[in-house]
């Protein structure tokens, strides 16, 4: 049912900004990525490739991007470029990956040396553009033998955890302030109040990539693994029975508070991915929360569409479109609930994948122990 919804999503999928590089697509874009990479079916590359050349012209060009926005949600997508460049070694695609990496290299960063979220949310630093910029850059990094640039991303990740880490909670603030200018930041941390759910999905999944680029070995020696596992250890805590988790995820009793569909996506994402690269024993955890999705937020409507129900449309920090986003529980509780939103597709795409992954991992284990 899945696969059913993933084809016929992805043939009518219309790009989110008008067919600007953005994100949004990007998630789409991961997603088909490692649905390729973990079934082999052409299907998905069809689509992957339909999408992205319609983004990228013959000299590497990117549809309404400019490195001067500063923005690090635009680098998601060139996860996107290096996969279909390994595939296809058209240079456009890498040369467009070099566009990318020229906004990395002119990106403004905070004193303590991470990615502003973007030049509009200066001396900020979200969970959001740690997945949205780091594992490119790593990925990147590798592909050009830069090992500089994987030194330093992981170097951002690092401070980034360090500063963003709330020991109360176990978890970690959506975002930080290092000017202490912005109302939602708390004077003394520069932190966000409330835990939202989808930040530490983005979180989650950055980590979790970072650690499989990085090999096990640099990820122990970085500290990188044992934040990881820490942080998926708290993150079985705070499960609902059904093995999902709420949009302010440490509050399951809060007025209007709701399981949330992108962030589940997320977590079952990065578990399953986890437990694949021996992390702990969460795969059952990431298999449960994929199940749970599919049996409570994939909809079927009466002309026998499915939908993806559950998932929260955006929610950020600070002020956008005359309104303030203040970081509190009630706010993330006040976004509007949509359906079919390539945030939470695009995931659920990956774990969907990750979850393929994982079974040709266990089938492999028997064979690859006998030839020991």
């Amino acid at each position: 049912m899945l696969m059913d919804y993933f084809d016929a999503y992805a043939t009518t999928y219309e790009p989110y900004k008008g067919g600007a590089w953005c994100y949004e697509d990007g998630c789409v874009y991961r997603g088909l990525s490692l649905l390729h990479g973990a079934t082999g079916e052409e299907r998905w590359l069809r689509h992957l490739k339909r999408l992205v050349d319609a983004q990228v012209s013959a000299g590497g060009d990117l549809a309404g991007y400019s490195t001067e926005d500063f923005n690090i949600d635009n680098i998601l997508s060139g996860r996107a470029l290096i996969h279909l460049y390994r595939l296809t070694a058209e240079e456009r695609y890498f040369a467009a990956a070099e566009l990318l990496v020229r906004q990395l290299r002119a990106h403004p960063r905070t004193k303590s040396g991470v990615y502003w979220h973007k030049k509009i949310y200066p001396w900020q630093i979200w969970l959001d553009g740690l997945y949205m910029g780091l594992p490119f850059q790593i990925e990147f990094g590798q592909l050009a033998q830069d090992d500089a640039l994987v030194e330093d991303a992981l170097s951002q990740l690092l401070t980034a955890l360090d500063l963003t880490q709330v020991p109360e909670t176990g978890l970690y603030s959506h975002g930080y302030d290092e000017s202490r200018t912005q109302t939602w930041a708390d004077p003394q941390t520069g932190r966000s109040p409330a835990h939202w759910a989808r930040a530490l999905g983005w979180l989650s999944m950055a980590l979790v990539d970072i650690m499989e680029l990085a090999g096990r070995k640099r990820a122990a020696e970085t500290g990188i693994g044992d934040a990881t596992a820490s942080l998926l250890k708290r993150l079985l805590q705070l499960r609902t029975g059904e093995g999902l988790w709420f949009q302010v995820i440490d509050r399951p009793g809060l007025a209007g508070n709701y399981p949330e569909t992108s962030a589940t996506a997320m977590f079952a994402y990065a578990l399953l991915k986890a437990g694949r690269l021996g992390l702990g024993a969460f795969e059952r955890a990431g298999e449960e929360g994929l199940r749970a999705l599919a049996a409570s937020s994939l909809q079927e409507e009466d002309d026998g569409r499915l939908r993806l129900a559950g998932i929260c449309q955006v929610a950020g920090l600070g002020g956008l479109s005359g309104v303030y986003r203040d970081g509190t529980a009630a706010y993330y509780l006040s976004e509007p609930v949509v359906e079919d939103d390539a945030k939470g597709v695009g995931p659920l795409m990956m774990a969907k994948a990750e979850a393929f992954s994982a079974a040709s991992a266990r089938a492999e284990a028997p064979l690859l122990d006998a030839l020991r």
